[in-house]
C-alpha cells in the first residue's frame, strides 16, 4: 500500500507499467470490484485508491487470498489524484462506483462527481479513455448526465465501455439489487 495523504509529487508508476493497460478504481471501499478487476486482466496493472486505511488493508488480504499480485492500493483522496498525484494520461480506464452521494442540499457541495473534477479528469486518462461511473441515487445520476452534456469538447458517451466486464459488481451494488434499488451506469470516452 502506497499512501499519498500529504504529499505533492506525480506517484511513480510501477517499472513494469510500460506498455501494460492501467485499470483505475477510485474510491474503492473493500475492493470487490477491484480484485476481480485484477484478477479478470493479470496483465494490466490495476490500481485504487481510499482515504480509509482499513478498508485497503481489506482489499490487499482480497488480493493476496486471490492470487492477484497487480493491483496497487494507495490511500489517497481522489480530488487530489487527478489534480496533481497521478501521472499525466496514463489510465486506460477509471471506474467512479456509487460514490457519497450527499443528497441533502446543504451537503451537496461535498460530492466528488462537480464540472471541477470532471475538467480534472482528462488530465489522467489516456486520449479515448473509458471514465466508468455508477449511483444509486437518480438525483445525481441525472446531475452527472447534464454535467457531461456541458463538456461535450472532453467527452462522449460510450454505451460499450464496460461491456468486457459489465457483470462485475461491487459489495454497495450487489447489496442495493438485492434490496430491489436500481444502480446506473453510465460510460464516457476521452476524445
Amino acid at each position: 500500500m502506497e499512501i499519498l495523504t500529504n504529499t505533492w509529487q506525480i506517484l511513480p508508476f510501477p517499472e513494469n507499467a510500460a506498455g501494460k493497460r492501467v485499470e483505475f478504481d477510485m474510491g474503492c471501499g473493500k475492493g470487490r470490484f477491484t480484485v476481480e478487476l485484477a484478477r479478470r486482466y493479470p496483465d494490466s496493472l490495476v490500481f485504487c485508491n481510499d482515504i480509509i486505511i482499513e478498508r485497503l488493508r481489506i482489499v490487499e488480504r482480497r488480493a493476496a487470498r486471490a492470487g492477484v499480485t497487480n493491483l496497487h492500493a494507495l490511500r489517497a483522496a481522489s480530488l487530489a489524484l487527478v489534480s496533481y498525484q497521478l501521472p499525466v494520461q496514463r489510465i486506460d480506464r477509471l471506474h467512479l462506483l456509487c460514490p457519497d452521494p450527499f443528497p441533502k442540499k446543504k451537503q451537496t457541495p461535498r460530492r466528488l462527481v462537480c464540472t471541477d473534477f470532471l475538467c480534472r479528469v482528462p488530465r489522467v486518462l489516456k486520449k479515448g479513455g473509458i471514465f466508468h461511473l455508477s449511483t444509486d441515487y437518480t438525483p445525481y445520476y441525472e446531475d452527472w448526465l447534464r454535467m457531461f452534456s456541458q463538456l461535450p469538447d472532453l467527452y462522449e458517451l460510450a454505451p460499450n465501455g464496460i461491456d468486457d466486464m459489465a457483470d462485475v459488481k461491487t459489495d454497495f451494488e450487489i447489496k442495493w439489487n438485492e434490496m430491489g434499488q436500481e444502480v446506473h451506469h453510465v460510460c464516457y470516452r476521452l476524445k
